[in-house]
């Protein structure tokens, strides 16, 4: 299955990019008359036929649409602080997107060593994850904030911070409530201060262990969300 992703999908005839073009012709030698699927991000997935094979302009044709493609009946948010190897980031964006993820809010906490990210490039990762998994939902990716700013994010659901401080702590497998929305900070290398996690109770989050093992942050964060997306199969 050869899948695209078009944004700015709207009409019943679709123009790729350039670039696209170029990839669809030349690339994965498509001509007139293959079939090929599209999504826009936002749960519209689309069946579409190739009316003229150009290399720098590609057109196409829909024959079959599909809303909330794949829509699923909670939504994950990760708050995750960037790790100082940004690629170690990525890859735990990848994978959560295939595994099934809402929203990212990047995070900067008091022992964070990345305190700065480039959007486009992560958003350019999510977007290959999901033409990879064919999924119809691209997850958003929040402005990069402080840690006091995402405790005041508003969110309907289960709030969870995972963290490896001393104190009492429930597994994150037996306090997620499935069909619930859930939201789950995730912290730097150095983790999360004390008086971080005690803000964060303090305004409603429920300290949370993801097992005895002490895991790298994009580790934690990926089997958090593992976590939550088995809960909810």
């Amino acid at each position: 299955m050869h899948l695209f992703y078009t944004p700015d999908l709207q009409n019943d005839t679709y123009r790729l990019s350039e670039e696209e073009s170029k990839h669809c012709v030349r690339v994965l030698r498509l001509a007139e008359g293959d079939t090929l699927f599209l999504v826009d991000g936002k749960g519209l997935f689309c069946e579409a036929i190739i009316t003229i094979a150009h290399p720098k302009a590609c057109e196409l044709k829909i024959v079959n649409r599909k809303v909330e493609y794949g829509k699923r009946e909670f939504r994950l948010t990760m708050a995750v602080a960037p790790t100082k190897n940004i690629d170690r980031y990525e890859w735990f964006l990848e994978k959560a997107t295939e595994i099934g993820i809402d929203a990212v809010i990047p995070v900067i906490g008091r022992y964070s060593e990345r305190k700065e990210i480039k959007p486009e490039r992560l958003e350019k990762v999510m977007i290959s994850a999901i033409k990879q998994s064919i999924k119809a939902y691209l997850p958003q990716l929040q402005p990069l904030q402080s840690f006091k700013v995402a405790l005041k994010t508003p969110f309907e659901g289960q709030r969870f911070i995972a963290h490896c401080n001393a104190g009492d702590k429930v597994l994150l497998r037996d306090a997620v409530i499935k069909g619930k929305d859930v939201m789950i900070l995730i912290g730097p290398e150095g983790d999360f201060s004390v008086e971080e996690v005690e803000a964060a109770v303090a305004e409603g989050f429920i300290p949370v262990s993801l097992g005895e093992a002490r895991l790298r942050t994009e580790t934690a964060a990926l089997v958090a969300c593992h976590t939550v997306n088995l809960i909810n199969q």
